[in-house]
């Protein structure tokens, strides 16, 4: 998931538009829009598989081939398509959407799709459109089908028990066994909290209904399992349960038996969810700080963050390479130690940007200068201690703390910036200014001898 927080992927058709990630015109991934979603989709009698994506997600960068390799494998039995939901928010919003990529399967109930959670493979998605495709027909001729729409990757094979499984009765715990764990938790590149429990569990049973409300309140951001360590043997010997209920966190990506860890949290929902939020943090990379090179970089790092961290960094004639790398890397690893917050980074050179700057009280201050706002509040607060790693850190603890004086932004709000030329990452040179001056064009007079 993406995580980084959003969405998840539906079989749907989808043709994306040129800024997305099916942009290729012989793509057979079919873009969604809200104006095309209800004929399309809602109101097909077909089978499709829709993908909530965002252009910038990497898990979504990393399964677009398999996803079109599935749209291509798919083309004439289920239709396979994706929603670019920074263009599209109200229907990721309709539809629940809480992380990326995010896939949905609309199958008979066009109304009440269920989430995708197999594996992120080609192999996997079409497994699954088939699947569905098997139980719709079944539906058509009044044959019951042994699970609902969608929700066959997070099933138990029958082997499973004590825990209803992601498709039934509003729960998204999704129940593992021997068959799936593998597929499911340890090749995912999204982190797990998987249960090792007993049906016959007292402990197991209190946990169940909390374990479900974390489960909801934590879908998109990571998935909550339930493994019968009664009946499945293989897992609960492999980690070294020795007790009922045992929690551990498995994260995303490739990992070995040394990475998972075990949950020392509270057992309840609050407490579960306090507790993945932090660990899913830690493991989200370190946000990246954008040089500001025009309008695009100020909203894609500051629309949608709590608050939009702006440094303005001496002219690279007043402070070359080497002083500006220093700063810059300063300030990648302030955003690491703070990534938590989800604060958006951006720098600039002074005076590439002057409406910026009086925009948020830089204007004529003295540089390097930094200063914080809020798109959402429409306020900002500058930092008045030294630029230093030690004062930009003090600047930022006030702010995770809620102190430090606030102002509206002059203006009403962000300014929209023009573009400017992005640094080459080399020193600054003086401009050589030519002369049109030619000396072989003027005739001096010889001095004269009181001259000499």
């Amino acid at each position: 998931m993406a995580y980084s927080p959003w969405w998840n992927v539906v079989l749907l058709a989808v043709a994306v538009a040129a800024d997305g990630l099916y942009d290729d015109k012989d793509s057979d991934v079919v873009q969604l829009t809200t104006a095309n979603f209800q004929k399309e989709v809602v109101k097909s009698d077909g089978i499709w598989i829709v993908e909530f994506y965002a252009p910038w997600c990497g898990h979504c960068k990393s399964l677009a081939p398999e996803y079109a390799k599935a749209a291509k494998a798919l083309k004439g039995f289920v239709k396979v398509g994706a929603v670019n939901v920074d263009d599209e928010r109200s229907l990721g919003q309709e539809f629940g959407v809480q992380g990326f990529p995010t896939i949905k399967v609309f199958g008979s109930d066009k109304k009440k799709p269920s989430d995708y959670n197999g594996a992120r493979t080609a192999d996997g998605i079409i497994d699954e459109a088939f699947k569905v495709a098997r139980q719709a027909a079944n539906a058509r001729i009044g044959k019951k089908s042994s699970s609902s729409s969608g929700s066959s990757s997070s099933s138990s094979s029958g082997k499973g028990k004590g825990k209803k499984d992601s498709g039934s009765g509003g729960n998204d715990v999704i129940t593992l066994n021997d068959d799936n764990f593998e597929e499911l938790v340890l090749n995912s590149d999204e982190p797990w909290l998987v249960e090792f429990y007993a049906p016959w569990c007292g402990h197991c049973k209190n946990l169940a209904p909390e374990w479900a409300k974390a489960a909801t309140a934590l879908k998109g951001k990571l998935k909550l399992g339930a493994y019968d360590a009664d009946s499945q043997k293989q897992y609960g010997g492999r980690y070294n349960i020795r007790g009922f209920p045992t929690i551990k966190f498995f994260p995303g990506g490739k990992k070995g038996d040394t990475d998972v860890v075990d949950y020392d949290g509270a057992r309840n929902a609050d407490g579960i969810v306090a507790w993945a939020n932090e660990r899913v943090v830690e493991e989200l990379p370190p946000p990246e700080v954008h040089e500001l090179t025009g309008d695009a970089v100020l909203k894609e790092a500051c629309e949608q963050s709590p608050l939009c961290i702006i440094a303005v960094l001496p002219h690279i004639l007043d402070c070359q390479s080497k002083c500006r790398k220093e700063h810059i890397a300063s300030l990648k690893k302030l955003a690491d130690k703070y990534k938590q917050k989800q604060w958006g980074w951006v720098w600039s050179e002074a005076g590439a940007h002057s409406n910026l700057e009086d925009a948020v009280g830089l204007g004529g201050f003295g540089y390097p200068a930094m200063a914080a706002a809020s798109h959402k509040k429409n306020i900002f607060t500058v930092m008045k201690g030294s630029f230093s790693f030690d004062g930009i850190n003090a600047f930022l603890r006030d702010l995770a703390a809620g102190r430090g004086s606030t102002e509206p932004i002059r203006g009403g709000k962000l300014p929209t910036l023009a573009k400017s030329e992005a640094w080459d990452g080399k020193d600054g040179k003086l401009p050589v200014e030519e002369s049109d001056l030619n000396l072989d064009d003027i005739e001096l007079d010889p001095l004269s001898k009181d001259e000499l």
